[in-house]
């Protein structure tokens, strides 16, 4: 009774926006960091502001990407280089190492100021898959991640964790690149097939199809099932809980 074929027997799931309410907090972080940047860059050159849509450029160019490669694509699409500069580049440097660190210490005072909520759907979900005997893993591209499972107070549902951390030590490329979440399913014992990917994200779901996962779940948390479809989902659906009333 959890929606997935009778083959998969492993579950892994993005973090902001499957599992927790995070992505609106990310969205939001994204969007005071560039604004500031995007208003500065624009008086100093006597050119509009054009701010940064949180729903628009948010799906397009930074969900569900590591930090860096979200400060990247974004300023492409505005026609906007910037030095890389370096990983301890403080948060005023216009930098994109200097951009990415701005918009982690506003995540992270956000989480701090707001808590972390859990979608109950999605923890009802995982319970009713771990009580099936099935193995599962967190796989995100934040740096934050255990701190945000903590928060949550969901971290003792997952038997493995692949997030920006491990990324990084491994050398991993990040989504849309499937690398991460073959990761999870290695250290899981479990090829692909036998796993199920769960994403809110464009970019997690495109990882979701280059990896030949068993089945790729898209969770609509802002009116895109069709977007989420296009990109390589499966199955779309608004909450988790919808899997295990599908049958």
């Amino acid at each position: 009774m959890l929606g997935l074929p009778d083959h998969v027997r492993t579950c892994l799931f993005d973090l902001d926006g499957v599992l927790t309410r995070t992505a609106e907090v990310h969205a939001a972080a994204w969007k005071e960091m560039f604004d500031d940047f995007l208003r500065r860059r624009a008086d100093r050159e006597g050119a509009a502001f054009v701010p940064f849509d949180a729903v628009r450029d948010y799906d397009e160019y930074v969900d569900s990407r590591p930090r860096e490669d979200g400060v990247r694509s974004f300023l492409a699409s505005r026609g906007v280089e910037l030095p890389e500069g370096a990983p301890d580049d403080p948060p005023g440097r216009e930098s994109v190492n200097g951009l990415g660190t701005r918009k982690n210490e506003l995540v992270l005072r956000r989480i701090r100021e707001d808590g972390v909520g859990a979608y109950e759907g999605s923890v009802a979900y995982v319970r009713a898959v771990r009580d099936a005997g099935m193995r599962t893993a967190v796989v995100s591209s934040s740096a934050n991640c255990r701190d945000v499972l903590v928060a949550a107070g969901i971290e003792d549902l997952f038997d493995e964790r692949v997030d920006g951390i491990v990324a990084r030590e491994q050398g991993l490329h990040g989504k849309p690149a499937p690398d991460t979440y073959l990761a999870a399913a290695r250290v899981l014992g479990a090829a692909p097939r036998d796993a199920a990917v769960f994403e809110d994200a464009l970019a997690g779901v495109e990882a979701g199809r280059a990896g030949s996962f068993g089945l790729v779940v898209g969770v609509d948390r802002t009116g895109q099932a069709a977007e989420l479809r296009r990109h390589g989902a499966d199955v779309v659906v608004d909450d988790l809980a919808e899997l295990m009333e599908s049958r």
